[in-house]
């Protein structure tokens, strides 16, 4: 697969998916039993990375934690009404060695499970959690210098940020893992990144994981940012990111880095070394159900919009046919994976699953496909195998009202993506409750002298239209709420 300017991107549940895996073969299935058959259609679909979630080791301490929290387990049993506690294996970001987990197949499955992914033109993502541990790894015996260290004073005036460890040399108070907004995660030990040692053992753990992978997805990245540790701790940490980017870039040419962010911090992190950075403002705008703040959104400056991870869902988000309803969801989609960036999709999303699967658990619900949105996914995915959307240039266009006092024109949101030999998409999209109409001109010299057919991607109408009319007054659109058009412009015979 020729590499692409956006490149497609898809997650896996690992531990959930072997799990059905397990159930189909009759027997604990490992990485080498993901057939070739499931990574040929991935690669078909159009993607170009696999983020495997959660392969690496846990342990008992961090999944005795989740047996045994009431919240946890309560939001378990919203899932899995049949809950067991051989479906709780805790967390896999209460990580305690970044070796693949011995019940997945160990390094070496994974090993094999990248070769045959790279035949086929896929790159293999893999976790790296900076910010803690799990509650038994082994720096806690060997480096506890490495964790954030607390008093009894803490313990007793905060007993859901700390918690008394047993040591073999002695009991020690430790923060759990948290970020300064919420608890901590009491099945995680906080990593001190005011201690250059700690740093340089994480950048020695990025350099071999580099090894194994093609790139990272780093989760929560920005807790480890000196002014967010110090905020959440009341200590400064030496920046992290620029070195351990640069130095294991030095090792392995060409290794990727994305960052699960917020707060606005998506630019700080695309300058400290991240490829990518999650884009959650532009999600929460699409969840408000308002164009003006997605098209506000789109102004942006391209180079930095062309280094943002655009999604619906996650492991960490609702369901998106959940959160939004049908004809939303088709909307809301158009817009995030046809606009520039990398396009991210979670297993399930394309069938319409409607439950989150927590990350501790290993078995999701059986759930019905909605064989409406699958083909709707078909559609979409097809329109983002064409090289005009896979690395042509891409721009914002402005919508006029179709006619004084029309105040309609602002429920759209349009752009139009142009390729090298002039190939060119309009994608317009009425993201509103109501019928809306406006004018797009399209800003295009060359359409002129010539009648165009304007053919949507995503249903059989197709207009026939004048390039001086594209060019001049624009293209007239009177789309339903929610609905979409994704025309592909080609000259009349």
């Amino acid at each position: 697969m020729a590499a692409s300017t956006y490149p497609l991107l898809y997650q896996i549940n690992t531990r959930v998916w072997l799990t059905e895996l397990s159930r189909v073969i009759g027997r604990p299935a490992t990485l080498d039993d993901i057939p070739d058959t499931a990574l040929d259609r991935l690669a078909a679909q159009g993607f170009d990375w696999i983020w495997f979630l959660s392969v690496w080791q846990t342990g008992p301490g961090a999944r005795q934690v989740s047996l045994n929290n009431a919240e946890w387990r309560r939001e378990f049993q919203e899932t899995l009404p049949d809950l067991s506690e051989d479906d709780i294996a805790g967390s896999g970001f209460a990580i305690t060695g970044y070796t693949v987990h011995r019940n997945l197949g160990g390094d070496s499955a994974l090993a094999r499970l990248r070769k045959r992914m790279h035949l086929r033109g896929l790159k293999l993502m893999l976790d790296f959690v900076p910010n803690h541990m799990g509650l038994d790894h082994p720096w806690l015996e060997d480096h506890p210098d490495y964790f954030v260290t607390g008093t009894e004073s803490d313990l007793a005036g905060a007993p859901q940020n700390y918690v008394r460890v047993s040591r073999k040399n002695g009991d020690l108070i430790l923060a759990y893992g948290r970020d300064p907004y919420f608890s901590g995660w009491p099945d995680t030990l906080q990593l001190n990144y005011a201690n250059p040692a700690l740093q340089e053992a994480m950048i020695a753990e990025l350099i071999r994981i580099s090894g194994q992978c093609d790139g990272v997805r780093c989760d929560m990245a920005m807790l480890i940012l000196p002014e967010v540790f110090e905020r959440t701790w009341g200590r400064r940490a030496p920046l992290f990111w620029p070195s351990a980017t640069q130095r294991v870039r030095e090792k392995t040419p060409g290794f990727l880095f994305m960052a699960e962010v917020y707060w606005d911090m998506e630019w700080t992190l695309q300058q400290q070394g991240f490829d990518y950075a999650y884009d959650k403002r532009l999600y929460d705008r699409l969840r408000e159900g308002h164009a003006r703040p997605v098209r506000e959104h789109f102004q942006a400056e391209l180079e930095y919009q062309n280094r943002l991870v655009r999604f619906l869902e996650n492991h960490d988000e609702p369901r998106a046919a959940a959160a939004f309803t049908p004809e939303v969801h088709q909307a809301a989609a158009i817009v995030t994976f046809l606009s520039p960036g990398l396009r991210f999709f979670h297993q399930g999303q394309l069938e319409g699953r409607r439950k989150r699967i927590s990350p501790h658990l290993v078995r999701g619900p059986i759930e019905p496909l909605d064989t409406h949105l699958c083909r709707f996914y078909e559609q979409l995915l097809a329109v983002l195998r064409q090289p005009v959307v896979r690395s042509g240039q891409w721009q914002l266009l402005e919508c006029t009202t179709a006619w004084d006092g029309n105040w309609t024109s602002d429920c759209f949101v349009v752009f139009a993506w142009r390729g090298p030999e002039g190939e060119t998409m309009i994608v317009a999209v009425n993201y509103a409750s109501n019928q809306s109409q406006c004018h797009v001109r399209l800003p295009f010299a060359d359409l002129t002298g010539s009648r165009w057919q304007l053919q949507d991607q995503l249903s059989s109408a197709c207009h026939e239209w004048s390039g001086d009319d594209l060019h001049g007054r624009g293209l007239f659109l009177d789309l339903a709420a929610w609905q979409a058009r994704v025309f592909l412009l080609s000259r009349s015979r």
